[in-house]
């Protein structure tokens, strides 16, 4: 079993479920190179891919679907 848990930066406060993911051992090795290929970690790897097709699927709500950034879709733009 992997848990599914979450990271928020300093400053930051986002709600997050967590919860036990069972995963085929190949499915999990290949997210988890994907993740390192992408710089990030394996959970913010995962709720990207899940973002991203529940977006392409129109499952999203309206205001769910602001852009993918590698830190998480509640990231804000440096400056």
């Amino acid at each position: 079993m992997f848990f599914v848990g979450f990271r928020v930066s300093e400053g930051q406060r986002v709600a997050r479920d967590s919860f036990l993911l069972r995963i085929d051992p190949q499915i999990l090795d290949a997210v988890r190179r994907w993740a390192e290929d992408e710089f990030r970690s394996v959970n913010g790897q995962i709720e990207y891919l899940l973002r991203a097709s529940l977006r392409d699927a129109g499952r999203l709500e309206k205001k769910s679907q602001a852009p993918i950034s590698p830190e998480g879709p509640e990231a804000k733009p440096p400056g």
